[in-house]
């Protein structure tokens, strides 16, 4: 839930007030770079970030250094510039905006004992057997194809200590049989909350394309390892003297004298090096082949510049991996085909996924240069519908919409996005194109829609452009699209403010949401507010007002700080009154719950009389509410019914039974846990006290689940002619 903060508006104040206020803010912030505080460059990733920090803290703390009175506001400093830059959204803020954009969002206020940092804090950090994953390389990881073991854990977790020597041995132990992972929820609880994680440490198994399998055994490496080797597959040929002569028949003479020297060495890691150095390489394509071979088929090509490296063979693999998914592999050496790399803009080593419509449909690969986050990625990129653009194919006048992510390749939380993009191409397929354009790259045409901060989403629709504040997800794009093409917001400016909020008709409420495009508070907002609208539609009307471009009415509307949100209400005898939201969370759930609360209720309380009369000895439809005022998930659900109530207006009548009041009622209805809703048709006869269950406590769904209901009435009401509905 977001909390409540607000983004304080410059008003007139006495000099001395101002001059003390101006003092606080000058001692309060640092325009110190936060990049330059930690030591780290812009493309710091978050272990880097979390490294950099971990190092200063040993040695800045305060208990490190107590004779020294300034070491407090020191280690606040750079305290702060980690709390930011670790999250997503801080990060993009602090980049587009600076300090301005974060005087709302105070982390780094509080830190911890300098034994923290020394004994908990970043457990596996400098661990390389230990693949530390994030939200931006999770998905792509566990769905590469690989078997992966991950230990979600929390650092002030006992538990999480106690088993750390134990995972590190027996990471070692898994080198190039399983990879062995690990997800600091700490860091990343958004992404160990999707994952269901609600016990540290939790340990998983992930396979392509399968459910996770939870270890609930010892935590003794001989138990881990015993569980983990039950999902290695491996193929063993057994040779005897007939078959071995045909084997070396078969094989050339250089792999015959491979094959000989194995005998030679006992060595796994040897053995290994040796066979991936005798693998066949990638086919090299040219550019006199390259377009005809990426014509039909789909393309993994490694674009090098003459350079060998451990990938190098590591890329051999690729083509028996991404066999099943029909992507062929090859490579283009640029230092050969520098005509052909400077056509495609090719620039550095890369990996890129062509998609069998041509040389010009490709993606370019900004994740990490492994093997798993490669393959991950071009079965993704078959499948999705993000091309790289250039300027030779930016949508400048295009028909279509498009949607154009203006990035870095550096920049954490644009590689964190693009999985996202595939996933919302893959949705809106036909509906809206999806691009990406390196601004590392095409630094002019970056320039020329002012882009200046990473990621920066736009979507382009003909003449119109918007700019994309949200969370970096399938789902918020996807929102925040709908309300493009069908928009649950207002945009008032002050003429419409007058004409639709201050002379609205009778019956209609408007929330407003008068912000400021700079202000941190507000932003986080705005996808919180489009989601309310979209529950509160047909309900109650939803409007913001720009503060930054409308100054001059916001001030006269006396609005003194950002965002501020008021509800007109219905039935107002003064067509200017409101009021203004206090409270602490501004979630959809909470903003949704408190503007309901301002309308007349469109449910009604049943007695075990009403009940009996209305709902079983009735001729209406019902759906009841059976609660108790207590309970927490009911006071959740009371306004979701409330709007479940005004969906089916008309049609069915909604009615609420307090089982704390009418324990009888309920209990003779086979009521056992609250919430409980029941769908009560009415079906030419008296009808029984259980009613029909509907498991779920979403409004639409229960709506959906009803009307489908009363089609099915309506046909056996045509089957049956003498029963009336």
């Amino acid at each position: 839930m977001a909390v409540i903060q607000n983004c304080l508006k410059p008003s007139r104040k006495p000099l001395l007030f101002l001059l003390f206020i101006m003092w606080l803010v000058v001692t309060s912030h640092s325009d110190e770079d936060y990049y330059k505080l930690l030591g780290i460059s812009r493309e710091a990733s978050t272990r880097e970030i979390r490294q950099a920090f971990k190092k200063l803290a040993l040695t800045m703390h305060p208990d490190k250094n107590p004779n020294d009175e300034t070491a407090h506001e020191k280690f606040l400093k750079i305290n702060r510039a980690y709390e930011v830059l670790k999250d997503e959204d801080l990060r993009k803020k602090y980049d587009k905006y600076g300090e301005k954009g974060l005087q709302d969002d105070q982390q780094g206020g509080r830190y911890e004992s300098w034994s923290y940092y020394r004994y908990d804090f970043g457990i596996y950090d400098d661990d390389p057997e230990v693949i530390t994953l994030d939200r931006g390389d999770f998905d792509a990881a566990v769905n590469s194809g690989e078997v992966w073991f991950v230990n979600f854990y929390f650092p002030r977790c006992s538990h999480c200590h106690d088993l750390a020597p134990t995972w590190r041995e027996f990471a070692k132990e898994m080198d190039g049989v399983i990879r062995i992972g690990a997800v600091n929820c700490g860091d990343n609880g958004r992404l160990c909350r999707s994952k269901g994680i609600s016990s540290y440490p939790s340990l998983y198994i992930f396979r392509a394309g399968m459910n996770p399998e939870k270890y609930y055994g010892d935590r003794s490496k001989a138990s881990l390892t015993k569980f983990a080797m039950q999902f290695v597959t491996s193929k063993v040929t057994e040779l005897w003297q007939g078959t071995f002569a045909n084997c070396l028949n078969t094989l050339n003479n250089q792999l015959g004298f491979l094959f000989l020297f194995f005998l030679k060495s006992l060595d796994a890691r040897e053995i290994y090096a040796l066979v991936m150095q005798h693998m066949p390489d990638l086919e090299t394509l040219t550019k006199s082949s390259f377009e005809d071979k990426l014509a039909h088929h789909r393309w993994l090509i490694s674009f090098t510049f003459g350079e060998n490296s451990v990938a190098t063979h590591e890329y051999k693999k690729l083509s028996a991996l991404l066999k099943d998914a029909h992507i062929q592999v090859g490579k283009v050496n640029c230092a050969s085909e520098a005509e052909l790399c400077a056509s495609l803009y090719i620039q550095k080593p890369c990996m890129a996924v062509f998609k069998g419509l041509g040389i010009h449909d490709f993606e370019i690969h900004h994740g990490k240069d492994a093997l798993y986050n490669i393959v991950a990625f071009a079965k993704e990129s078959v499948s999705a519908h993000v091309t790289t653009l250039r300027p030779e194919n930016f949508p400048r006048d295009e028909k279509e919409p498009w949607l154009v992510d203006f990035f870095a390749p550096w920049c954490p939380p644009c590689r964190a996005l693009l999985p996202e993009l595939r996933k919302a191409s893959i949705q809106l397929h036909g509906q809206m194109k999806f691009g990406t354009l390196d601004c590392t790259i095409h630094e002019g045409l970056c320039s020329m829609y002012n882009i200046n901060a990473y990621p920066t989403t736009v979507i382009f629709n003909k003449s119109s452009i918007h700019e994309y504040e949200g969370h970096h997800s399938a789902d918020g794009i996807l929102e925040f699209i709908e309300d493009l093409v069908n928009p649950a917001v207002v945009t008032l400016t002050p003429d419409s403010f007058q004409q639709l909020v201050k002379r609205r008709k009778q019956a209609e409420t408007w929330m407003v949401d008068f912000y400021a495009p700079w202000c941190g508070p507000c932003q986080a907002l705005l996808p919180e507010w489009r989601r309310m609208a979209r529950m509160l539609s047909g309900m109650i009307n939803v409007g913001t007002v720009d503060c930054q471009k409308y100054h001059s009415f916001c001030q006269g509307e006396n609005v003194r700080a950002y965002p501020e949100i008021r509800l007109f209400p219905q039935n107002s005898n003064r067509r200017d009154q409101y009021h203004s939201y206090n409270g602490w969370h501004r979630d959809a759930h909470s903003l949704k719950t408190w503007a309901l609360s301002s309308l007349p209720r469109a449910s009604v309380d049943l007695t075990p009389e009403d009940f009996k009369r209305k709902v079983l000895e009735g001729r209406e439809h019902w759906v009841l509410d059976f609660y108790a005022p207590w309970c927490g998930p009911c006071q959740h659900f009371a306004p979701e019914f409330e709007v479940l109530a005004r969906m089916l207006k008309g049609t069915v009548r909604a009615g609420k039974v307090d089982c704390q009041a009418h324990y009888q009622t309920c209990q003779s209805a086979g009521i056992t846990a609250y919430p409980t809703v029941r769908f009560y048709p009415y079906l030419g006869t008296p009808r029984v006290r259980g009613g029909e269950y509907i498991n779920s406590r979403d409004s639409s769904v229960i709506a959906d689940v009803i009307h489908q209901r009363l089609q099915q009435l309506a046909l056996q009401n045509k089957s049956q002619p003498k029963v009336r509905i």
